[in-house]
């Protein structure tokens, strides 16, 4: 298959072209700079130049491809204008995938179920601070219904691997460093999924050789990892304590991610495509040491 893969140059995209390529498949990836164009040339693949904007660019690299893999965004990707463009992009895909049967792969966030690990099945639903980006899930999903072999591929808090550098992980890292102690939120317990890079990228492989239309799919290695567990690592590495901390000493998203429990599975998904999670846990690639280097 030839496959239009958006983001192509990116921490999860630099996983998926590789896997695709080395899987038999062709890939032209989409390139907004020089820098990109040479990354994505660089893994074997072909370049388009353009960016998610250029609506006229994405029809072209889905109408000349057997299926897409969306993984590009705008930063930042809870904006009005980055959802607002993804949605267009979305659109543009499913469009010009109408009636061909061909597979349009969208990548998500793994849901919080409170209670209980989240699951494929569970309601795509539209509220709160990422309604928006939902509301674009379920676009691209009943995409289905015009004839797009569409599914979404859930990414969970930490897709992690050597080479990560914005990632939650390197905030924490980055946070511990500035402030002498290793902290987390509470008693510690919230749980964070997590995925291997290199797993999430044969996930997004087998979603577009055969994932059925309507497909949610969850990433996920670790279903839960403890936050004090992942601070305690982290101390291990830096010689650092690692202790709660009031909310307050924690800045942008890592509040909420410190003190929800969001565990997920990927039962589901294992059964329907045969994926199975191969390489390090998160807490295993912590230890390895590449983080602090």
């Amino acid at each position: 298959m030839r496959i239009f893969v958006t983001g192509a140059s990116g921490w999860i995209g630099s996983a998926v072209v590789p896997e695709l390529i080395n899987n038999g498949h062709q890939v032209l990836g989409l390139a907004r700079s020089d820098a990109s164009a040479h990354t994505v040339a660089a893994m074997g693949a072909e370049v388009l130049r353009g960016d998610l904007n250029d609506t006229d660019v994405l029809r072209a690299g889905a109408l000349g491809s057997d299926g897409v893999i969306h993984l590009a965004f705008v930063t930042p990707s809870m904006s009005e204008a980055a959802t607002r463009t993804d949605a267009e992009a979305i659109e543009t895909f499913a469009a010009a995938l109408a009636g061909s049967g061909k597979p349009l792969v969208i990548s998500g966030a793994t849901l919080v179920t409170p209670g209980r690990p989240a699951t494929e099945h569970d309601e795509l639903v539209a509220a709160g601070p990422v309604a928006a980006r939902i509301a674009n899930m379920r676009a691209a999903l009943a995409a289905a219904e015009t004839g797009v072999r569409t599914s979404l591929v859930m990414l969970p808090r930490s897709v992690h691997c050597e080479g990560e550098r914005h990632g939650f992980v390197p905030q924490l890292i980055a946070t511990a460093r500035a402030k002498g102690v290793c902290g987390y939120i509470g008693d510690g317990t919230s749980r964070w999924p997590a995925v291997h890079v290199k797993d999430a990228a044969t996930l997004y492989r087998l979603a577009v050789e055969q994932a059925p239309a309507g497909s949610v799919l969850n990433a996920v290695g670790d279903s839960g990892v403890p936050v004090r567990e992942i601070a305690e690592a982290i101390g291990r590495h830096l010689d650092l304590p690692a202790h709660s901390l009031p909310a307050e000493e924690f800045s942008g998203m890592l509040v909420r991610l410190l003190s929800t429990d969001m565990p997920a599975s990927s039962t589901i998904t294992q059964q329907l495509l045969g994926w199975k999670p191969t390489h390090p846990g998160l807490i295993e690639d912590i230890e390895q040491g590449h983080y602090f280097r």
